[in-house]
């Protein structure tokens, strides 16, 4: 009797095939994409619930009008969430939770930066005193998606410090952060920094123009991360002929954000009113030779070792498209930062407000001009100057002004900047200064436009 066969199925064999790849890469994007956005759903729907938690504490808080409730009622509502919901619900983070609801208000405003920011973030933010300084941090972390590592980065190396908004009046500076809320807008003065820190080129004491932009090629992602996101490398020494003779840029980028080139050229001395026409050129050249009909003209960077102030004023660049700063190759001491920063942002802002008094001078007329209070409040440093005049004139016993030195110790500022904030507080019609008395200072402005002063006061 013949052997009967045996009725197996064959087993299917997985073979690899040239498509095989591609599905893999196409089924892990999917993954990863739909991962991202569910992340991103539960982050916003975690800050919005911590904002909520906020606002009903602080709402029940306000209810009974007294401190002391605060501080009782948060360790007991602590408890009783803890046990339910986890360590989440401390009595410092429910404190945490009340400062946010308290910092940001308006629910549609965080609703467009839950997208983007973390309750991370936002825990770094919202114990600014400085609303624009906070509001320009969270527009910036929207805008450019920063982490929360690049963000903390940034606010310690004082970036809104070192952006040309800061030395805008306050009024202004809230104006042109809110375009960048509304519309995604960016504008040089969010772009471009004064000083810039190069301190990663490890460069000696001494080094030559050459040496300085080879260092900057070398740590090419390390200076874009400096510039600021939206910067992209094009050239380096690029070459421009013109009437037969060659000129060569430092360094071309574009900016994404600003839809334009950056020419920008590197020097070792201080700024000098030449670089003003060199640079002119190569933005001339750029402008007819290589922008194409969808981008804005180019915008000229001059990096100097030191700024002379009052020559970069008096030519007013800015105009023609062309910025200056200065760049540090090594970083100082946060302190020492922190001063010199702030003494540059008095000294801009009182230099502005000079300007726009000088351009824009009140009408003539038959009738004698006496002083007149000003109507418009004070920006937060000139407020916290007009405290401490009157702080100063109250405990006096002779009812006398500080004196500059007082100024000086008290605000740890220079005598210029001390001198250009007081007259800058005589032309806004906030006080009178009496000719050759050197403590002659009388406020004129109303009292309730007069904020507290927010340092403790110290004879």
């Amino acid at each position: 009797m013949p052997a009967k066969k045996k009725n197996t199925l064959a087993k299917p064999t997985a073979t690899i095939t040239g498509s095989d790849p591609a599905l893999l890469s196409d089924l892990r994007d999917l993954i990863t994409s739909t991962r991202q956005t569910v992340a991103r759903g539960v982050n916003a729907a975690l800050v919005m619930l911590y904002w909520s938690v906020g606002d009903r504490i602080r709402r029940d808080v306000l209810h009974e009008k007294r401190a002391t409730y605060g501080s009782e009622i948060l360790p007991t509502l602590s408890s009783k969430l803890v046990s339910e919901f986890g360590r989440g619900y401390s009595p410092r983070n429910l404190a945490s939770m009340i400062r946010f609801a308290e910092i940001f208000p308006d629910p549609e405003i965080l609703q467009s930066l839950t997208a983007k920011l973390s309750w991370t973030h936002f825990l770094h933010l919202i114990y600014f005193d400085d609303s624009l300084k906070r509001d320009f941090y969270a527009e910036m972390c929207r805008v450019e998606t920063w982490n929360t590592r690049t963000l903390w980065d940034k606010i310690d190396s004082m970036l809104f410090e070192r952006t040309a908004l800061s030395k805008k009046p306050a009024k202004l500076a809230a104006m042109e952060i809110q375009r960048l809320r509304d519309e995604d807008r960016m504008t040089p003065d969010l772009v471009f920094r004064d000083p810039y820190i190069l301190d990663f080129l490890g460069l000696e004491d001494t080094y030559a123009e050459q040496d300085l932009e080879a260092a900057i090629l070398r740590e090419i992602e390390s200076f874009i991360l400096e510039l600021g996101t939206g910067f992209a490398f094009i050239a380096r020494q690029k070459r421009m002929t013109i009437d037969h003779e060659d000129h060569y840029l430092d360094l071309l980028f574009y900016h994404r954000h600003l839809r334009c080139m950056i020419a920008i050229e590197l020097k070792l001395g201080e700024f000098k009113a030449a670089y003003k026409g060199q640079m002119e050129l190569y933005l001339a050249w750029l402008n007819r030779h290589e922008r194409t009909p969808s981008e804005e003209k180019p915008i000229g960077l001059i990096l100097c070792a030191g700024k002379k102030s009052e020559t970069v004023e008096l030519l007013d660049m800015e105009k023609d498209g062309i910025r200056v700063s200065s760049y540090w190759t090594e970083a100082l001491p946060k302190d020492l930062l922190q001063k010199k920063l702030h003494e540059a942002v008095v000294i801009a802002r009182a230099n502005l407000l000079s300007r726009t008094a000088t351009e824009n001078p009140p009408t003539t007329s038959s009738t004698p001009i006496t002083h007149k209070r000003a109507k418009s409040a004070p920006t937060r440093q000139q407020g916290q100057f007009l405290a401490f005049i009157r702080e100063y004139i109250m405990r006096n016993e002779q009812g006398l002004a500080p004196t500059r030195a007082a100024f000086q110790k008290f605000f740890d500022l220079t005598p210029p900047s001390v001198n250009s904030m007081l007259i800058r507080l005589e032309q806004r019609g906030f006080i009178q200064r009496k000719p050759g008395q050197a403590r002659g200072i009388q406020l004129v402005i109303k009292p309730d436009l007069i904020p507290p002063l927010e340092r403790k006061f110290k004879f």
